[in-house]
């Protein structure tokens, strides 16, 4: 879904055959140490800095199978010789007489994984013919199954030559290739040789996120105590078992863990966390909620304080309930989209209005209710099917899906094992929607179209 800072990758709809292969230092100072730097901070925020914030582009060679004529036989060099390797591991007889084949084809695999991504999760994955290759098209083809890195260009700096380094496998891609449907093989050579598997990849590990003590911050002290202020506030479940969602590594470094409820606003969740407070008595803590309901009711301090009241968890509610009474919409939305994450009933019904009639806001509304666990927030994205904007009827079908693929009113069924089709009940203009990333699919809104 969308983030602050989103990556998003493109394709389009074409589908193909099926086959397949058989840290850091840690300084001595006694966790009693004060913080050197005062009592000045507040907030968690003011300590630390996010750290793994960041896209991870990975990279491989990988073979397309099922092209028909359309590949060609790699050219002698590095590529070949990994592409040769691979299919060794992977018990494949006379690979020279595979790779020389028209229906196969060496390919570039590139992927970009989401900061935060979790071990399943699945991501978009981009194949490209070499420009020394012979070949003509990947219509019709199919990625076998080929590991993704980090790779690096590095360099002797004393003879200057140059060498490929490859990190940590971080995934696996495997996958019909979709190709631009217009892209023809004689006139359009580029796009030909270009395509997508949506969906293609898996995580085959979870990125961890974490948080930096800034310099003069850093001491055992602060990070034990960031540690135990974030795991009062969030927790996450390991085989059944509870634990916190900070783990204090060194004294400069904490790692997270994704709670589930933001795994689609990765963004927010660190925001909540920076917005934690630092430590306060009960008279601090009334005298900054007086003082952040005056903020959240203004528009312009209003998300900053709605991301603090969020932080406080139970403690918030109650002003944030105020704040969706407000005649101002932004201050309202800030109000539901901060209590949708408290999984507040309250949030759906400004959130779905938000969605109607706020476009600066869509998005944001739409993913807030797909993290709720409340048959309210359903309510509104059934509603949200039905209104007229083809941007918000398709971002009501995406939250339901994320929320149960099962439902009623979104769920589809598989085609031939190539991609996803739905049919949605609508009063609205009939609308066919087809994804151009994260998975394939067709979603028809109205019935009888032709």
């Amino acid at each position: 879904m969308q983030s602050y800072r989103s990556l998003w990758l493109a394709a389009v709809l074409l589908f193909g055959g099926c086959s397949t292969w058989e840290g850091l230092s840690l300084r001595s100072q006694s966790p009693e140490e004060p913080d050197p730097a005062g009592t000045s901070a507040s907030l968690v925020g003011d300590l630390a800095v996010p750290y793994g914030m960041f896209p991870v582009k990975l990279e491989n060679i990988g073979l397309v199978t099922g092209l028909k004529g359309t590949g060609s036989d790699p050219k002698p060099g590095s590529q070949r010789s990994a592409l040769m390797a691979t299919m060794q591991a992977h018990g494949v007889a006379a690979p020279n007489a595979v790779l020389a084949s028209g229906d196969t084809s060496l390919v570039s695999i590139r992927a970009v994984i989401r900061p935060g991504i979790q071990k399943g999760d699945r991501f978009d994955i981009e194949v490209r013919v070499p420009s020394n290759s012979e070949t003509t098209s990947l219509r019709g083809g199919f990625l076998l199954q080929a590991d993704l890195k980090e790779m690096a260009v590095l360099e002797d700096k004393s003879t200057h030559a140059q060498s490929i380094g490859q990190g940590h496998i971080y995934g696996r891609a495997e996958g019909p290739v979709l190709v631009d449907p217009s892209a023809d093989a004689k006139t359009d050579h580029v796009n030909a040789c270009r395509g997508r598997v949506l969906g293609g990849g898996v995580a085959l590990k979870s990125r961890p996120l974490a948080l930096v003590l800034k310099p003069e911050h850093q001491s055992v002290f602060n990070s034990a105590r960031i540690e135990s202020i974030v795991n009062k506030r969030f927790h996450t479940y390991e085989k059944g078992v509870k634990v916190g969602a900070a783990k204090a590594k060194t004294n400069e470094y904490i790692e997270l863990k994704l709670h589930p409820r933001y795994k689609d606003n990765v963004q927010r969740y660190v925001a909540v966390v920076r917005s934690l407070p630092l430590k306060e008595s009960e008279t601090e803590r009334n005298e900054r909620l007086t003082l952040l309901e005056k903020q959240l009711l203004d528009p312009i301090t209003s998300s900053r304080a709605a991301l603090q009241l969020e932080a406080l968890g139970k403690l918030g509610i109650e002003l944030l309930k105020k704040g969706i009474q407000s005649k101002d919409a932004e201050v309202r939305f800030y109000s539901a989209e901060a209590l949708a994450y408290l999984d507040e009933t309250a949030a759906a019904q400004p959130l779905g209005e938000t969605a109607r009639n706020q476009p600066a806001f869509r998005v944001f509304a739409l993913t807030a209710l797909s993290a709720m666990n409340d048959y309210a927030a359903v309510e509104q994205l059934h509603e949200l099917l039905k209104v007229p904007s083809a941007e918000t009827r398709y971002g009501a079908f995406r939250a339901l899906w994320t929320m149960n693929p099962n439902d009623p009113a979104i769920r589809g069924e598989n085609l031939g094992g190539q991609f996803a089709y739905h049919l949605v009940e609508t009063t609205e203009e009939p609308m066919v929607h087809v994804t151009r990333s994260r998975r394939p699919e067709i979603v028809l809104f109205g019935a009888g179209q032709r």
